[in-house]
């Protein structure tokens, strides 16, 4: 039922709610978007463009996840730190099995352990070198980059917005997501609900006995969850489908297998030096593909979204900005190679290429065209202003 003033009942009708649902964006374009910085990071090793590419992704989260709220605000400082952990694991590995890097800066030299005759080319301690470091340092920093990025992508699209916006033939595969996804936070609360009582009855909470104490009752309880979700599931009608012809259940198994492959040899194409002139109509074609075998294939199972989000201009132009980055990137790599891949062999200071730095500048445009989020005053848990 709807009064005259045209707002559903139940709705927030203040001008903040307003605002806050016009400055909602697409979770799809926050994960083009930064999927697109990762694609750049994949295409150079110069770490002043890397700091440039965590800067812009850490300037556009600090400004705007908390829109998502609180659980997935903080998955952005999770993966920061596993990419801190990344970047370290990928030292050590240098340190104690060694580097192909010739180098003639001698850092520390470890004992060497020597090894059987099969084993040739493998090495563990010895010599190491600042060129290896350097070199492992510049090949950890890209992949701690691209883990930086996708924390972004959790930091600003809430994974229950993105799972919603899925096409109908990925219905089951999101409803599993989705359930996970709510099961993980029960669980939490379930453990630590526990161990908390137990504390309080002066029993041990650690070790493996607390272990096991703990860990049957919430093993337990989430049986008991996921038997009353499956029932209730059941009976709203959860995974029935519609009769599609066989010839329309071919075609869209051709199209998804084959647009999956497309994108699989043309993502390989990207990430390697010989595949750059097949990389990219390859990968176009696959995600034409893909996405029409993926069209077909939802209408056996149709379904209708409450309060969709909406694809407007700001989504193309969250969208856009990282995928120019990916493209002006590319290109740098193409053209000036030694520019975006410094050597360490001899040791020099890596420099700074102008016109890549400002294409990363780019993805900073997400933080202007997006208003963000703003707290209703009304809400208690709001920061109340000084007087």
């Amino acid at each position: 039922m709807t009064p005259s003033d045209g707002v559903p009942v139940g709705a927030d009708r203040s001008p903040c709610g307003a605002r806050r649902r016009r400055a909602t964006v697409h979770p799809g374009a926050w994960w083009l978007w930064s999927l697109s910085l990762g694609t750049a990071a994949t295409r150079t090793t110069n770490p002043l463009l890397l700091a440039l590419l965590i800067s812009a992704s850490a300037y556009v989260v600090a400004t705007h996840r908390g829109d998502t709220g609180t659980a997935t605000a903080h998955a952005y400082t999770a993966f920061a730190k596993l990419a801190l952990a990344v970047l370290l694991v990928r030292l050590l590995f240098a340190v104690a099995l060694g580097s192909p890097i010739p180098g003639t800066h001698t850092v520390l030299t470890l004992p060497e352990v020597p090894l059987p005759h099969w084993a040739q080319g493998i090495r563990l301690g010895g010599k190491v070198t600042a060129e290896a470091l350097l070199f492992a340092a510049y090949d950890g920093l890209k992949l701690a980059t691209l883990l930086i990025c996708v924390g972004a992508a959790n930091a600003l699209a809430s994974p229950a917005r993105l799972l919603k916006s899925l096409p109908g033939a990925l219905y089951e595969t999101g409803v599993a997501v989705v359930v996970a996804l709510t099961f993980a936070p029960h669980l939490i609360a379930d453990v630590q609900r526990l161990r908390a009582a137990r504390r309080l009855r002066g029993r041990p909470d650690r070790g493996l006995r607390g272990l096991l104490q703990v860990g049957l009752p919430v093993l337990e309880g989430a049986l008991e969850r996921s038997v009353a979700l499956a029932a209730a599931m059941e009976a709203r009608g959860y995974g029935r489908t519609v009769e599609v012809p066989a010839r329309v259940r071919r075609t869209t198994a051709a199209l998804t297998l084959g647009g999956l492959l497309g994108v699989c040899a043309g993502t390989y194409g990207l990430l390697t030096a010989e595949g750059g002139t097949y990389g990219v109509p390859l990968l176009l074609a696959g995600v034409v593909a893909a996405l029409a075998g993926l069209r077909l294939g939802g209408r056996r199972s149709p379904r209708t979204r409450y309060r969709p989000d909406p694809w407007d201009a700001r989504a193309w132009l969250v969208t856009g900005s990282g995928a120019a980055v990916a493209a002006l990137l590319s290109l740098a790599s193409a053209r000036d190679p030694e520019a975006l891949h410094p050597g360490v062999v001899p040791l020099v200071a890596p420099g700074l290429p102008l016109w890549p730095a400002a294409a990363i500048l780019l993805a900073l445009l997400p933080a202007f065209v997006v208003p963000q989020d703003r707290k209703d005053p009304q809400d208690p848990k709001a920061p109340k202003e000084p007087s």
